[in-house]
Parts: structure tokens; sequence; C-alpha cells
């Protein structure tokens, strides 16, 4: 993620939290699994806007 803008980043961010969450909601992951890609989506992000750097 760290080549996209940050608005792409956070779109991402969202789009892929929710498939998790869905996933989630329809037994195809428990808890655990689920808060450890959600913990990924995180990182990814927060490593988004370190590479955007302040403006």
């Amino acid at each position: 993620m760290s080549d996209e803008p940050i608005e792409a980043a956070v779109e991402r961010f969202l789009e892929e939290t929710e498939s998790t969450l869905d996933s989630y909601d329809e037994g195809y992951a428990d808890a655990d699994a689920t808060l450890s890609v959600i913990r990924t989506h995180i990182d990814e992000l927060a490593a988004a806007v370190d590479d955007e750097g302040p403006e």
C-alpha cells in the first residue's frame, strides 16, 4: 500500500476490513482470525500514512 495515495489507502482499508468482518459475520472465520487480519490492515494503513508524511 505504500505507493498509493492516502485516500486510496483508506478506501482499501475500509473495503478489506468490511470484507473481513463480513466473513466473520457469515461464520467463515473465528474472532481471533478476524482480529489478526484487521490488525494487518491497520498496520498497512499506518505504513501508508507514515509514507505519506507531513504535507
